[in-house]
């Protein structure tokens, strides 16, 4: 072999190899620092305490009122977006909380964002929202009843509590297409009168279709094919999803979530162009410039009844629904006294 010839080859191998190594080096580095999650992992659900039973059911006749009596709620059934901004603001005064229309106008038509404050002690504030829309042709049982029946569990259980930072739990309108990521969605609107304000908002929440979990192989899916080696393949768990610049918020919530030991978790800080990170209202508070953490069921990716109208009540797992919901309350207690 002509010695110019081994000289080309061996600096062809060479190039190759420090590709090689460079993208072992890189993903090894992502991992480490997006992917990672902090406290320890359960393999399987708890069993339901007596309390956790009540909330169980609470869940369920939420679910059902939203997504069955009132059923597609959107600009197209306007009627009946109006009726569940009104059994979510007859929700929080039944549990002794005053809420708020946070309102602006679509089409000639008014929209509301409904707002319940618990005052803290200092001025942080934490955010805890849920879209009440649903797609159209679609009641939205998991799409998000089971988010707004998370939502207001999660009030009725702060509404007698004295905490540091202020509590707003937030249900918001227009969340789905045709509004989705434009200036007309719900959170969007809130979000920048928030800003416009000055509100210091120190972490948001947004409960994103969390009650569909499975234990068959291969029931979860994800949006980029390399993310599936650091993520199981059994849609069992509950997921915790943040943009890279609330990797903090994110990190401490799912450790939080961790401690109580109640249902399998995943989480991930990615950038917010991969494929369903930034698919709810998280989206909109990002926007703004505050952290934000979405906790969702990955339904795209797990939920054969996502933005169908087979999306009704009885597809929910009430039981892990409820693990998921318990282990939230710990989360937004920690971080209602921790953030300042």
């Amino acid at each position: 072999m002509p010695r110019s010839l081994e000289v080309k080859l061996i600096g062809s191998w060479r190039r190759v190899l420090i590709l090689f190594v460079s993208l072992i080096v890189i993903g090894i580095i992502s991992w480490w620092f997006l992917l990672r999650m902090p406290g320890q992992k359960v393999t399987s659900a708890a069993a339901l305490s007596p309390a956790e039973v009540a909330l169980r059911d609470e869940l369920r006749a939420s679910v059902q009122m939203i997504s069955s009596e009132i059923g597609e709620r959107n600009m197209v059934h306007y009627s009946e977006l109006n009726a569940a901004a009104d059994f979510i603001e007859n929700s929080f005064s039944r549990a002794g909380l005053q809420s708020r229309r946070d309102s602006y106008e679509l089409d000639g038509l008014a929209c509301h964002n409904i707002e319940t404050e618990i005052r803290g002690s200092s001025p942080c504030i934490v955010v805890v929202g849920a879209h009440y829309d649903s797609v159209f042709g679609a009641p939205g049982a998991n799409d998000n009843g089971s988010g707004v029946a998370a939502l207001l569990a999660l009030a009725r259980r702060f509404a007698a509590r004295s905490t540091s930072c202020t509590l707003r739990f937030v249900a918001f309108v227009n969340e789905e297409p045709p509004y989705f990521q434009t200036p007309r969605m719900g959170s969007l609107v809130y979000a920048s009168r928030c800003k416009a304000r000055g509100d210091q908002i120190s972490a948001m929440l947004s409960l994103e279709t969390i009650g569909c979990f499975s234990d068959k192989p291969r029931s979860q899916l994800y949006p980029v094919p390399g993310i599936r080696a650091f993520y199981p393949n059994t849609g069992n768990f509950i997921g915790f999803v943040s943009n890279v610049r609330s990797r903090a918020l994110l990190r401490r919530a799912i450790s939080r979530f961790r401690q109580q030991e109640k249902l399998p978790s995943e989480g991930a800080a990615l950038p917010s162009f991969v494929p369903g990170v930034g698919w709810s209202d998280q989206w909109s508070f990002w926007r703004q410039g505050y952290p934000a953490v979405m906790i969702t069921d990955t339904a795209l990716f797990r939920y054969p009844y996502y933005h169908t109208p087979a999306d009704t009540p009885d597809k929910i797992d009430y039981e892990r629904f409820a693990l998921v919901v318990s282990g939230v309350e710990a989360v937004v207690a920690d971080l209602a006294e921790t953030l300042h």
